[in-house]
């Protein structure tokens, strides 16, 4: 009997020491699991680096951590199978870390992913929650190699098998994201709400019923769950980045800015977490905090795409030399599937701008044949990462002022007031458009244009306001790209009603190109009569074009006539 209790109590004391250390890594994970959400991934690595301290045989962690490459920002692939291959190594039916390497095959593009995925599913009879659950992350993970529908299956069939441990609340939101994949919203924060219910930190949820609800551009909801998110937990790191998306979008670029310093104070040093928050300050045209953060972090950056963030950002500061180069390390570096259409229209801005100062005609001839093919080539996929046209015309022609370079009147002040307080209401901007053109402050009028643009896209009159602005400043190549614009707007069944308008748009095109491209001058002061042939400026200039001696009207016999149309083009309703 004695023997039997000493041995009993020896039992008793191993028993409870390992359900000890399966709670302490269970706390452990979780932790991981939650530093990921949060966007912490030097604390996730840290903490995945000490379980595989503490347990170097245990493949699983491996998977991990070298999950944590494939979630970040910019996925490090190279680095990411490096530890998925050694949780292999050491159990060649490491479930997870298979599921880890056909991951890295749906981030390059590779579909075949999802056939290794479900075979590896098979393998594991579909009897482990965790695989069933990683097998369908891995599935939502990359938008051109999705499987919504599979990653629905296997989520519930996971869900089913934790049910008497308890489901995790990422299970039900990354159910909520498969959904969000189909289009689904109404079935998406159904999931949600499960996560809700069992989430420990529901900021998490809740930032994400605020991205939700954003998708769906209902900004009241999406404002109000995104405050919940701050609420419950003001350090949770991607609830600031929902917020500084949200304050982009109503061009609030100064809340924005305070949003990303949030950001970056409840994230973490994380070189990829940096990189994301130097490009969001790209975003909002912060270039200065751009380049700090990103200055800060390049030597520790592996990810090719440094280089090309940089190149952007020598490229507003008119470093065309420098900018070309880093563009050029990153065309080398980066793999083929990562070099898109805007990099090319980049390349053709950059190459514009060393045409500038070119002194050797053919190199100049050269580069400016090059520049048009590439910029062509992101037009004509209509890619709209940068306005093409205006950029080119800003290299060409000069950037537009500030609206305090010129004059002001109480009207002009007091509509600024309430844009301010109401910085989407396209009525307030149309008054005070017109109040800077009334008051002749050209940069103040071509600013407030673009905001209503930027509202309001595809309303035609505000790109021929905006021409005639930058052409009243001074800015010909500028008011030539706003007046294009207009004309492209004009749909084909408004073009009878619009033909005064599209008139003297043509003719305003053909005007100020006149010296530098005589074929399209001719071309669209013919097209300006044929529009109206009772307009006799563009009459005169369509027969002065076609002759051998060419003495158009004067500039200020054109911006007279432009200018008395102004009215007449903007004052259809908003």
């Amino acid at each position: 009997m004695k023997y039997i209790m000493n041995v009993t109590r020896k039992s008793v004391i191993v028993i409870a020491s390992v359900f000890s250390a399966n709670i302490a890594f269970a706390q452990t994970l979780e932790e991981g699991i939650q530093s990921v959400d949060s966007q912490k991934y030097a604390k996730a690595r840290d903490i995945y680096n000490q379980m595989i301290t503490k347990s170097p045989d245990e493949a699983e962690n491996y998977f991990y951590l070298g999950d944590t490459y494939l979630t970040q920002f910019e996925p490090n692939f190279d680095k990411a199978a490096e530890y998925f291959n050694k949780g292999i190594a050491l159990d060649k039916k490491a479930y997870l870390n298979k599921i880890g390497l056909a991951t890295i095959k749906l981030g390059k593009g590779d579909k075949s992913g999802i056939a290794d995925i479900q075979e590896i599913v098979k393998d594991s009879r579909e009897k482990d929650a965790d695989v069933l659950y990683r097998a369908a992350e891995a599935l939502t993970m990359f938008d051109e190699t999705s499987s919504p529908d599979l990653a629905i299956d296997y989520l519930n069939k996971a869900i089913e098998r934790a049910g008497r441990k308890g489901v995790p609340a990422y299970y039900y939101y990354t159910l909520g994201d498969a959904y969000r994949i189909k289009k689904m919203p109404g079935d998406a924060m159904n999931a949600y709400d499960k996560a809700s219910a069992v989430a420990q930190n529901k900021a998490s949820v809740f930032t994400r019923m605020g991205t939700l609800w954003m998708a769906a551009k209902q900004w009241k909801l999406a404002k109000e769950k995104i405050d919940a998110a701050i609420a419950i937990d003001p350090t949770y790191a991607p609830a600031y980045r929902a917020l500084a998306n949200y304050d982009i979008f109503y061009q609030q670029n100064a809340k924005a800015k305070n949003d990303l310093i949030n950001y970056a104070k409840y994230a973490d040093e994380d070189p990829s977490t940096q990189l994301e928050i130097a490009k969001l300050y790209f975003t909002i045209d912060d270039y200065a905090n751009s380049k700090l953060t990103l200055d800060k972090i390049f030597d520790k950056v592996e990810d090719p795409i440094k280089y090309k963030l940089r190149a952007y950002l020598l490229f507003q500061d008119g470093n065309y030399a420098m900018a070309n180069q880093d563009l050029d390390m990153f065309m080398q570096k980066a793999e083929k599937n990562r070099i898109l259409d805007a990099d090319k229209g980049l390349k053709g801005l950059i190459q514009a701008g060393l045409a500038k100062t070119e002194t050797d005609p053919a190199k100049k001839a050269a580069l400016i044949a090059s520049s048009n093919a590439n910029i062509a080539l992101a037009k004509a996929k209509k890619d709209a990462t940068l306005d093409w046209d205006f950029e080119l015309a800003k290299i060409n022609g000069g950037a537009i002022g500030s609206a305090e370079d010129g004059p002001t009147n109480p009207e002009i002040e007091n509509l600024k007031v309430q844009v301010q307080a109401n910085p989407k209401d396209t009525n307030l901007l149309f008054k005070l458009a017109n109040a800077y053109q009334t008051a002749q402050n050209w940069n103040g009028a071509v600013l407030t244009w673009q905001k209503m643009i930027n509202l309001l896209p595809d309303w035609a009159p505000a790109y021929y306001s905006q021409g005639l602005a930058y052409q009243q400043g001074g800015n010909n190549d500028m008011a030539a790209n706003s007046y294009q614009k207009y004309i492209d707007k004009v749909k084909p069944a408004d073009v009878d009603a619009n033909k005064q308008t599209l008139s003297y748009a043509y003719f305003a095109i053909a005007y100020l190109k006149k010296d530098s491209d005589l074929a399209k001058a001719k071309e669209y002061a013919a097209k300006a009569v044929e529009l109206n042939p009772t307009y006799e400026d563009a009459a005169k200039l369509n027969k002065e074009l076609n002759s051998t001696s060419m003495q158009p009207a004067s500039d200020n016999t054109m911006n007279q006539e432009i200018q008395k149309k102004v009215t007449d083009s903007t004052s259809t309703s908003n």
